[in-house]
């Protein structure tokens, strides 16, 4: 370990302790060996590494830590879930007309890692990377699994999170049984202008909207609805039951 790459020494130096350990748990003395830094140098970072989750120690051996498998899964997740929901999501946005999205839990924020907009003129916007809070809209309670989404197997909201806006959201969830579902992993959601989604947005897309995310579960994991909400049957614009009063 002679040069540096990135021209910031310390970065170089923790990425090579990190790549030394994808091999398998190693001792001090055997990452200095590998990695040529010396060995008072390995052991602050691999103790600055330990502090932040990223490494990990067994026995006498340090091994990477949850926190980078925490951030793998992240990224793979959102590159596959992305890449994988695009046909169902182009199907969700003509079929209604409206806005799709597709949001990931990150702590106390949903991010957008795909969104494909309404032809309309007037329509919603929410662009790739946005982070939304939690708290607020269909597709937070979605990812929250709250009881009545869990239960309808779809949520509604009315300008919770944006005036003159209405969305529809069901989840996307890991494989699970008939008697218990899957964890959520994602949220799919159509959004739109109250003059089109009316204050019953469900009524209009909430059976649009739930066969988007099985088409993502089956794309996903090779089966859907794991889970034991049902949607009201029906077609894209056409009016089915909803039997939950929209949140204000």
């Amino acid at each position: 370990m002679g040069t540096t790459i990135s021209g910031i020494g310390v970065v170089d130096k923790t990425v090579y302790l990190l790549t030394a350990l994808e091999s398998g748990p190693m001792a001090l003395g055997a990452l200095v060996e590998e990695t040529g830094i010396p060995r008072a140098t390995a052991h602050r970072l691999l103790r600055a590494l330990e502090q932040h989750g990223l490494v990990g120690r067994a026995g006498g051996a340090f091994l990477l830590g949850p926190a980078l498998a925490r951030m793998g899964s992240a990224a793979l997740a959102a590159s596959d879930l992305a890449e994988s929901a695009r046909p169902a999501l182009e199907q969700l946005r003509d079929r209604t007309g409206e806005s799709a999205q597709l949001y990931l839990r990150r702590g106390d924020v949903r991010v957008c890692v795909a969104s494909l907009e309404s032809p309309h003129s007037l329509r919603t916007i929410v662009p790739v990377g946005a982070h939304l809070p939690m708290d607020r809209g269909s597709a937070g309670a979605v990812l929250r699994d709250e009881d009545a989404a869990r239960r309808r197997g779809w949520a509604q909201s009315v300008e919770e999170r944006e005036a003159g806006v209405a969305s529809v959201s069901a989840p996307v969830r890991g494989p699970g049984g008939p008697a218990k579902p899957g964890p959520v992993v994602a949220a799919v959601s159509v959004s739109g202008p109250l003059g089109r989604t009316t204050r019953t947005p469900g009524r209009l897309y909430a059976a649009a909207v739930v066969e988007a995310a099985t088409a993502i579960e089956v794309a996903l994991f090779g089966t859907g609805r794991s889970q034991v909400g049902t949607a009201p049957a029906g077609r894209a614009g056409a009016e089915v039951p909803a039997p939950a009063t929209p949140r204000p």
